[in-house]
């Protein structure tokens, strides 16, 4: 028995398609880009970010934005 490898582009645009018909293009983006990596180091830019502010002063910000007065 002789079984045809298809290449992997192949496979790809097969799976997009199948998606895109099923979900809809934004929702087949939205589910595809869960996928997709980062960049960067999120553990240095959020020490940079916050090494001034106090986990008070973020729960307070937090607390302000869900009654609405930020």
């Amino acid at each position: 028995m002789t079984v045809r490898i298809q290449p992997i582009a192949d496979i790809s645009l097969r799976a997009n398609l199948a998606l895109i018909g099923k979900l809809g293009v934004v929702a087949t983006i939205r589910f595809l880009h869960q996928f997709c990596a980062g960049s960067g180091d999120y553990t240095v830019e959020r020490e940079s970010q916050f090494q001034d502010v106090t986990a008070a002063e973020i729960i307070a910000e937090i607390k302000s934005w869900r009654t609405g007065g930020a």
